[in-house]
């Protein structure tokens, strides 16, 4: 099998909400030499995106995003140990934080750039969804002195505000400097990482792990 047809039929059990063919295919990816990084970039985000944008167009529900998300953690279930496999032993990146804003349980893309963070040397502190900006700067600040990235995801306009704020409360409390900021989610753009005075942001979560070394160098 052509790898596209494989990156094909791992978008469409996402789509399709195949919790346990999901998990199979990602088995005969790898058994097929895939790595690890195509069959999540190439295959499985590329359905996540399918799903994000059908649920944004009202043609799909929460149910169908739950299964969807389950199918996808159970697909990481299998591929976490191997993009283990392929960690730099002794190359710590630094710690990131990572966190889904206040007022926002979209969880899917968070873990998923959690699980990349973690394959590519960075220690992953990981606070949630839902989580209070007052959270995220208390742990800035108990890790003050470290090398410290903040990863932050939003799917929604009205938890991706809160980035704005949690900029503003970095800098109240003198932390900004020593920490590195990056956000995320379907709403963040290039503009709005520049206009609230962050480090970056990523279009999907292999590209987040790049960011997040170049970042921190």
């Amino acid at each position: 099998m052509a790898n596209q047809e494989m990156f094909d039929k791992l978008r469409d059990a996402i789509v399709s909400q195949n919790i346990a063919g999901t998990a199979e295919l990602c088995k005969e990816a790898l058994a097929a030499g895939i790595p690890p990084l195509d069959i999540i970039t190439k295959g499985l985000s590329v359905g996540m995106k399918i799903v994000g944008d059908k649920f944004e167009a009202a043609e799909i529900f929460l149910p169908q995003i739950m299964m969807s998300g389950k199918a996808m953690s159970n697909a990481m279930e299998v591929l976490t140990p191997e993009l283990e496999k392929n960690k730099k032993e002794g190359e710590e990146a630094g710690l990131a934080i990572t966190f889904v804003a206040e007022g926002d349980i979209h969880d899917i893309g968070h873990r998923l750039v959690s699980t990349m963070l973690g394959a590519n040397g960075f220690k992953i502190l990981d606070l949630g969804v839902d989580v209070l900006n007052e959270t995220v700067v208390e742990e800035a600040a108990k890790h003050k002195g470290e090398k410290i990235i903040l990863v932050g995801s939003a799917l929604m306009t009205t938890s991706m505000l809160g980035q704005k704020d949690l900029m503003d409360r970095l800098r109240e409390e003198n932390l900004r400097d020593g920490v590195k900021c990056m956000f995320g989610g379907a709403p963040v753009s290039k503009k709005w990482v520049e206009e609230i005075g962050a480090d970056a942001t990523a279009e999907n979560a292999a590209e987040a792990a790049k960011v997040a070394i170049e970042v921190m160098q």
